[in-house]
């Protein structure tokens, strides 16, 4: 809600003889307005300190509907706003008054200065001027009621007549919304647009919730709207969270067969794919059933030969003779259980846990059949490692848990295997949470051997409240993914 600062009582002492010479009283009343204002309101301000015992008469609710009132009635009105659409013959006309839209607008206050007349014309996109008056309505009430759909022109709006608080309201708003259910899908719009507007921040939100949220992207309608750039720039990054890679080029291939792209855009889509995250008994169905693969044959047949050849070897053969710190050997952040499990931890304030659960060793065929059996302690208060001590005189080691310790999470392998020789792993802990009634990705932290070290897990999280919005139902809802990297053991290679 917009404060109005000045006396609403003195808004009717002054008004316009003549609109030849609305600039000049305009100007001086707007001086001496916001010089009284300020002034009164520093006199306010020094009353409030010395009687602390005061009491409040808040009647702004009122003010604000006289003022919805007065914008409705277009009593007093002396400026006449036509709002046309561009390229049609609608118009919307809007009674409304200089001083209001002075006051909350630079762009305004110029254009109703150097007016000639009563009239102002202003010339809009259809979308803008359907919610032209909700714009107007703001500038006299301060709120507004926002549409996922009407985000974008009324951010357009306010960024074309500098109205910077509604601006900032509405970036905020669509950061808060990404998760927000729309028919067709409002993320890629708003990425787009971010993207045509150089709104980094919005832009970033945006990318990093598709990329987060992959899986149910793809499901979406919204997939089929992605454009070119956006969606190399999805298959470049080894963070997408999504089931499987398979689910990745499927989901291509169907984005492919809707959008029919050029043939030099599909080759390049299609080399962004990491076949070797695809198991060879799924690569040889594509190569015999996808019309894709069959069609762009030549231009992969390298990566898929690459990849045939990462699965039937062990890793350290492959990396005498291959550079395997590479996109096509590096796993995303893949759900399906191969690769990681699900922890939910209820009321994660109160006790340490542990869990256990295995996942194969690595992507390759070679591995496929070994398992890996992991250890995972949550710690709502655990000590860092430069704060504990270690033992005493007589051999007994302190408690490292205090009430003074920081959410920890530790996942190490129960055992250890001559076949970890070559490979790192490095530990994903999503946190899931509930927005707008969805679960979606709040966070993920990367780690690579111990994540004891790594000081900003849940750094920001408040676990005590119920309604963090870490938790989903008081819970902590976690789901780590082990991906294994490997690494190349001779630099000479026969």
């Amino acid at each position: 809600m917009l404060n109005f600062h000045l006396c609403q009582c003195h808004l009717s002492i002054l008004t316009p003889q003549c609109s030849a010479g609305s600039g000049c009283w305009l100007a001086n009343w707007k001086k001496i307005t916001l010089k009284w204002g300020a002034l009164n309101c520093a006199a306010l301000k020094q009353e409030a300190v010395l009687d602390s015992g005061a009491t409040v008469l808040n009647h702004s609710m009122s003010l604000v509907q006289r003022m919805e009132s007065l914008l409705a009635m277009g009593n007093g009105s002396d400026v006449t706003l036509r709002v046309q659409t561009v390229n049609t013959d609608e118009i919307k006309v809007i009674q409304a008054h200089t001083l209001v839209l002075t006051l909350q607008s630079d762009v305004f206050e110029e254009l109703l200065m150097s007016r000639n007349n009563s009239v102002v014309v202003l010339m809009e996109t259809p979308e803008c001027a359907a919610v032209f008056d909700k714009f107007i309505r703001y500038l006299y009430c301060g709120d507004i009621s926002v549409r996922l759909d009407q985000t974008i022109s009324l951010h357009k709006l306010a960024s074309k007549y500098h109205v910077w608080a509604l601006q900032q309201g509405l970036t905020q708003y669509m950061t808060q919304h990404l998760s927000s259910d729309s028919p067709a899908g409002h993320v890629v719009g708003w990425y787009n647009y971010a993207l045509q507007i150089g709104d980094t921040a919005l832009r970033d939100s945006c990318l990093q919730y598709l990329s987060w949220n992959l899986s149910s992207v793809l499901q979406s309608g919204e997939w089929g709207s992605i454009s070119e750039d956006l969606l190399l720039s999805l298959l470049q990054r080894s963070d997408l969270i999504l089931q499987s890679e398979l689910e990745l080029y499927e989901a291509l291939e169907a984005w492919i067969n809707q959008n029919q792209p050029v043939s030099t855009f599909v080759e390049n889509a299609l080399k962004a794919v990491r076949y070797g995250m695809i198991p060879p008994q799924h690569l040889f169905r594509l190569q015999k059933q996808s019309f894709l693969i069959q069609k762009y044959y030549e231009s992969i047949r390298d990566l898929l030969y690459l990849a045939f050849q990462f699965h039937a070897a062990s890793p350290i053969q492959l990396a005498k003779y291959f550079d395997v710190n590479c996109s096509i050997f590096t796993p995303r952040n893949y759900l399906s259980p191969s690769w990681g499990s699900h922890w939910v931890i209820n009321n994660p304030t109160r006790d340490d846990r542990s869990f256990s659960f295995q996942t194969q060793l690595g992507p390759s065929g070679h591995d496929s059949s070994k398992r890996v059996t992991w250890n995972a302690l949550f710690s709502p208060r655990w000590l860092p490692l430069s704060a504990r001590s270690t033992y005493t005189e007589l051999g007994a080691m302190q408690p490292t848990r205090t009430d003074g310790g920081r959410p920890r999470i530790i996942v190490t392998p129960a055992t250890s295997s001559p076949d970890f020789a070559g490979v790192s792993f490095q530990k994903t802990v999503i946190v899931m949470a509930k927005q707008q009634g969805k679960v979606v990705v709040r966070h993920v932290y990367n780690f690579h051997q111990s994540t004891e070290e790594a000081g900003d897990f849940l750094l920001d999280a408040d676990l005590q409240r119920r309604a963090s919005e870490y938790l989903i139902d008081s819970s902590l809802y976690l789901h780590i993914v082990i991906k294994p990297i490997y690494h190349t053991l001779l630099v000479a290679r026969k």
